[in-house]
């Protein structure tokens, strides 16, 4: 695991004055506030992918720099690239400090384009940081016949994608701007399904950060299965630089740059992209909440950063962490807000696939055993397999359940019971689970 900390305006010791800032006073209110609160995580992605992980290992110890030292729950709020738990968090979620959501990087930058969908505005909104500042990459299985970046640009290559993020927005760039050959498969509902499909041959690759592919993609990457083919960041992941995967700008020359464009313009609309990928796996609350408690939110996740439990439970999920401040993506924010519109408008353009989609058929497998297990009231529920424990997460909305035929809640499944999961695969969200006993 790499432990970096990333400072631009405020450096370290800003950011050790934010964790030490707050007067006991203050700090007597704020206890007593948040004592007796249970807090709220939402998560803008399904289980298993690289946000939910951030937002669960946030949640197991942010708790420890808070006062009064509240309770945690975490609901997964999927659904159009986090905006929809964006305008759940600005519109309708209490603004008093209790709810902070875990969103995809670019919603922010969605917003500020004028896309049809957010309502809220990104620079009202308070963000409290990010706990990664990510490299990102595009990779394609080996069976593609894709042996490096140069070969995309005469061969079409079928790519995974599950919404207005890295797996969509970077394939249709690079077509855009510079002539590449991607093809989108969308419909995905998460980044680990894009992953099984790769596997099981019906598409060839995935964009998305680095460290979210080393963790999905798993033993079937260190296998030698998937080739890392291009990097995309301001600045180069070491690891991708010492694998000799060259950077996306390598590839913005004035023989590859489709027209209209020119070198310059396609520059700055890859930097503008970028930017947000500086603020890696993004927390954000309300636009209304106190700011007493945005700040004492801010400096207890900033001692996260620091916090070695923490770090040992991220290195175990095999996650890097580079604490990147709230103030910081505030002023990343501002500044995009601050571009021309006429070039956010460009950058709208060239984000949109202009190609024909396929649509992805997700497959589902059902898993049958006696449950060992349930957590969190039946939030997530563990089955014997063929001898081995499987697990699936449960949603409230969004996963039927039976229980002897009959519709149930979630936390009327109980150990002993046997019952079938239908759903992606083992860890992620089922769509139905069907149990007797």
């Amino acid at each position: 695991m790499t432990i970096r900390f990333f400072h631009t305006a405020l450096g370290l010791a800003g950011a050790l004055t934010l964790a030490a800032g707050t007067t006991p006073a203050s700090a007597d209110a704020l206890a007593d506030f948040y004592k007796s609160k249970r807090m709220q995580m939402l998560v803008g992605s399904s289980p298993g992918g690289g946000y939910d992980t951030y937002a669960r290992l946030v949640t197991r110890h942010i708790s420890r720099h808070i006062p009064g030292k509240p309770k945690w729950i975490v609901k997964n709020m999927p659904g159009a690239g986090a905006i929809v738990v964006t305008n759940f968090t600005a519109n309708v979620a209490p603004q008093d400090g209790t709810v902070i959501a875990g969103v995809q990087r670019n919603v922010a930058l969605v917003q500020i384009m004028g896309q049809n969908g957010p309502r809220f505005k990104a620079t009202k909104l308070n963000w409290i940081g990010s706990l990664a500042n990510e490299a990102g990459v595009c990779a394609v299985d080996k069976r593609s016949g894709i042996k490096s970046f140069d070969d995309v640009f005469t061969k079409t290559v079928l790519m995974g994608g599950s919404g207005p993020n890295d797996l969509e927005i970077q394939p249709a760039m690079m077509n855009n701007l510079v002539g590449t050959k991607f093809q989108l498969v969308k419909g995905y509902p998460s980044t680990p399904p894009v992953h099984l499909a790769i596997e099981r041959g019906e598409v060839h690759g995935v964009c998305q950060s680095w460290s979210s592919f080393k963790a999905i993609s798993g033993k079937y990457y260190t296998d030698g299965n998937m080739i890392p083919i291009i990097q995309h960041g301001m600045k180069p992941s070491p690891e991708l630089a010492k694998l000799g995967v060259p950077m996306m700008y390598k590839y913005i020359t004035k023989d590859r740059v489709q027209a209209p464009y020119t070198v310059e313009q396609v520059r700055q609309l890859f930097d503008l992209t970028y930017a947000a990928k500086t603020m890696g796996r993004p927390f954000v609350m309300g636009p209304k909440v106190p700011a007493d408690r945005v700040k004492a939110i801010r400096a207890a996740f900033n001692a996260v950063a620091a916090d070695p439990r923490f770090l040992a439970d991220a290195e175990k999920q095999k996650r890097d962490v580079e604490l990147v401040t709230g103030e910081e993506i505030q002023k990343i924010i501002n500044d995009m807000a601050a571009t021309p519109k006429a070039t956010l408008d460009l950058l709208e353009d060239v984000q949109t696939y202009k190609g024909k989609a396929q649509i992805a058929k997700v497959e589902m497998v059902k898993h049958t055993g006696k449950v060992t297990a349930t957590k969190k009231g039946g939030r997530s529920i563990v089955i014997d397999f063929k001898g081995k424990g499987v697990t699936a997460k449960v949603s409230g909305s969004r996963t039927k359940v039976t229980v002897n035929g009959k519709k149930a809640k979630r936390k009327a499944v109980k150990v002993g019971m046997t019952c079938t999961f239908t759903y992606p695969g083992a860890g992620q969200e089922a769509k139905m689970i069907d149990c007797k006993g």
